[in-house]
């Protein structure tokens, strides 16, 4: 037991002791009440150091309690504004990246319709010559087939 159990055992005992008749004094068991004082006499010095002890490093302590507490604080400052950071680095991508992806959307739409445009006017060549060879092939087959295009042409007009 430390100083202040047997202190409390002490004090029990005195509270605990048989009154004397018409008297304030009581009547306690003396190798008890001497045994106690002697383990709070013993356990005191130790427990009265300790306490010491504690008063004259409550400064350092608190000081270490305080600087650790600081050092905690800025870390979770320092991850915030890391966390923000990220965050605001991640919106600005997806900004970038949605930019981007409309910038190819469009140039890819322009190029489709200018490759449109271009086979187009391609095919519309193509029909115009292609028109023009089934003109002639249709005339030379005439011919061999005997049809003077001057006769039907003459007919036309009747």
């Amino acid at each position: 037991m430390d100083a202040v159990d047997n202190i409390e055992a002490a004090i029990s005992a005195v509270a605990e002791a048989r009154s004397v008749p018409l008297s304030a004094s009581c009547v306690v068991h003396r190798g008890e009440m001497l045994d106690l004082l002697n383990k709070v006499k013993k356990s005191f010095p130790t427990d009265l150091t300790k306490a010491m002890q504690i008063v004259k490093d409550k400064e350092k302590i608190l000081e270490d309690a305080r600087s650790s507490a600081d050092k905690i604080i800025e870390h979770a400052r320092e991850e915030v504004a890391d966390q923000v950071s990220q965050t605001a680095i991640v919106a600005a991508a997806r900004k970038e990246a949605q930019k981007i992806l409309s910038d190819a959307n469009s140039e890819s739409k322009r190029e489709r319709d200018e490759i449109d445009s271009y086979i187009d006017s391609r095919l519309a060549s193509l029909e115009v010559v292609l028109n023009k060879t089934l003109d002639v092939i249709s005339r030379g087959r005439d011919q061999l087939g005997g049809i003077d295009t001057k006769h039907a042409l003459k007919d036309l007009k009747d």
